[in-house]
């Protein structure tokens, strides 16, 4: 059997409630943008039917919502950038944020049949996207005297929150809220970092992204820390096991050589499924309940693991990449990313299971 992604929707819905712990006077607003971390959007949204907000990048990510049938009211995160989208959002009831002065200008240049959620971004310190603190009320006050029916909220984004010994998260939240002094509506700011490390930030709303999928949102430490479960476990099976002898070299370039006399298995899985070429030797893979380390160089197809301390494997047996009973945080660390990328990055090549 090739690779697949088991998505246990259950624990998406466990997940959710944990936000609900954390931020219990909060409103949520799951994040579910670049489809819904890897997991699949339309799958996602469906389990988590309970929720009347989703966010999401783009115009084109919400219409393909919109377009499944979905019709809860959908966030953009980016906005728009011409008319035509505009109204497209407005037809669609898809609330935008508002990060530029064009989108601003735009709004006021453009007759709209119906009112429109708008979302004024304020950059407190990701210099990324967002309107300076010292003209949030000028910007809001633009929005108000608009043509248009606008219902208005404020938000923001943390850069940093990972971090928690790291100041500026508390001084952007400072930044926030003073840049909002006076303007009376709802407020947001918080991620997941924020969410799980800053309980003074969660506001009216909140927005859980990766915590949502069961990750760990700090720059240390695993999802089960935190009491969240993992949504997807990726595996495959072992096509090979085979005894190798002291001296031989594994995999492309001969990398890596066989130290002792020892059993290596090749699992079916590689970067043309979205495994992390850069994944070192060592990184874990999880073969009935024993982990053992990668060795060689990850190919397109295969990956080669060393069954030392596993003598019992055989063909056809499970191997999981990450996910129940392997953080895929400890396999971000060995390839040197974030379990974000690895999530989105998986390709078509491997089948999703919900369940």
């Amino acid at each position: 059997m090739r690779a697949r992604a088991l998505i246990n929707l259950e624990a998406l819905r466990y997940n959710l409630r944990r936000v609900g712990e954390y931020a219990p006077r909060s409103r949520i607003i799951p994040v579910i943008k670049a489809n819904a971390y890897g997991h699949g959007m339309h799958e996602v949204a469906c389990a988590l039917n309970k929720t009347d907000t989703f966010a999401v990048a783009t115009l084109d990510e919400a219409m393909l919502l919109r377009q499944a049938g979905n019709t809860k009211k959908i966030v953009v995160l980016q906005g728009v950038n011409d008319k035509n989208e505009l109204l497209q959002a407005s037809q669609e009831n898809i609330s935008l944020v508002l990060h530029h002065e064009h989108q601003v200008a735009l709004m006021e240049s453009v007759d709209l049949q119906k009112a429109m959620d708008i979302w004024i971004k304020v950059d407190t310190g990701m210099h990324r996207l967002g309107f300076e603190p010292k003209v949030t009320r000028s910007i809001y006050q633009r929005c108000r005297q608009s043509r248009n029916e606008l219902v208005i909220r404020m938000m923001s984004h943390f850069a940093n929150a990972d971090d928690t010994s790291d100041e500026l998260t508390a001084r952007q939240l400072q930044s926030f809220l003073e840049a909002c002094h006076g303007i009376d509506t709802e407020k947001s700011i918080a991620n997941s970092a924020g969410i799980c490390g800053h309980e003074a930030a969660h506001l009216d709303w909140v927005r859980p992204g990766i915590m949502l999928y069961g990750v760990n949102p700090f720059s240390k430490g695993t999802a089960s820390e935190l009491s969240l479960q993992p949504v997807m476990t990726l595996s495959s099976t072992l096509l090979s096991v085979q005894q190798r002898q002291r001296g031989d070299t594994i995999g492309y370039g001969g990398s890596w050589v066989c130290p002792d006399d020892m059993l290596v298995g090749v699992v079916s899985i590689g970067y043309g499924d979205g495994y992390p070429r850069h994944a070192r030797s060592g990184t874990p893979v999880l073969i009935n309940g024993t982990k053992v380390p990668l060795v060689g160089r990850v190919s397109m197809d295969m990956i080669c693991v060393d069954l030392s301390h596993c003598p019992v494997a055989t063909v056809g047996d499970e191997a999981i990449l990450w996910g129940e009973g392997l953080p895929i945080e400890e396999v971000a660390r060995y390839a040197d990313t974030i379990a974000y990328e690895l999530l989105c990055k998986l390709t078509n090549r491997v089948k999703f299971v919900y369940y």
